[in-house]
């Protein structure tokens, strides 16, 4: 039941970018260059995503497990650091070029999007440098906190 699920959430999942336009890079881009030729319509995707999401987030917390039973673990970490700023970062830079994240690249492979799997071919390669990428930047930046997640 719960690979159903699973199967049934992603598929609506991918549906949903492919309809909202989040396949589309240059849609994407005209969203992201709010100084140039500025695209404002996924703005309402990103209400529709992020108002449902905050409402079931908060039923999941108020539950401590999923409808189907899983639990949900409390978060490790609390704050930003530097590693989460500089995957932020890295992120948007990276989806900014390309037009794509994760999400969207996976769905653009349904209808044989060549951009998508050349995109994954590199995601998947900066998942692999990921990790030493990590343990350089623990060497080289000391651990504190980010000056505005402190007490004044």
């Amino acid at each position: 039941m719960r690979n159903l699920v699973a199967a049934f959430a992603g598929a609506l999942f991918g549906a949903g970018l492919l309809l909202s336009g989040m396949t589309d890079t240059t849609k994407v881009q005209g969203w992201l260059d709010i100084f140039g030729d500025w695209d404002p319509t996924l703005a309402f995707v990103l209400g529709g995503a992020i108002l449902p999401m905050a409402l079931a987030w908060r039923i999941a917390a108020r539950r401590g497990t999923s409808a189907l039973g899983t639990p949900f673990p409390p978060p490790n970490r609390s704050g930003a650091d530097a590693r989460l700023i500089t995957g932020s970062v890295l992120f948007g830079a990276g989806w900014a070029l390309a037009g794509l994240c994760p999400g969207p690249a996976l769905a653009s492979l349904t209808f044989g999007g060549a951009g998508g799997a050349v995109f994954l071919i590199a995601m998947l390669a900066a998942m692999l440098a990921a990790p030493r990428a990590g343990r350089w930047l623990d060497r080289t930046l000391p651990p504190k906190e980010p000056p505005w997640t402190s007490a004044p």
